[in-house]
């Protein structure tokens, strides 16, 4: 039987890669830290179901090798906005 954890744990893994999202916006969607998702991700998921875990890992490292894109693209949005046009 499953508890309320493991049905968290579940729906975590289940809406991150039904909509390839990151932990942050998983995190964001559910209402609780990222540092608790990634835990739920990344230990207690191994425990709940492993073939979920190993997909789950993939887009964990998928995510991690484009981070730092992902964060450029974010810092010259920032800077565009900033920018005043010239009168």
């Amino acid at each position: 039987m499953l508890g309320d954890l493991d049905l968290r744990v579940l729906k975590e893994a289940q809406f991150m890669l039904d909509n390839n999202l990151t932990v942050r916006k998983t995190a964001a969607h559910f209402g609780v830290s990222k540092s608790t998702v990634h835990k739920d991700l990344s230990v207690r998921l191994k425990h709940v179901d492993r073939n979920l875990y190993q997909r789950v890992q993939a887009l964990l490292e998928k995510n991690l090798c484009e981070r730092h894109i992902r964060g450029g693209i974010s810092t010259k949005q920032k800077y565009k906005k900033m920018k005043k046009p010239l009168e």
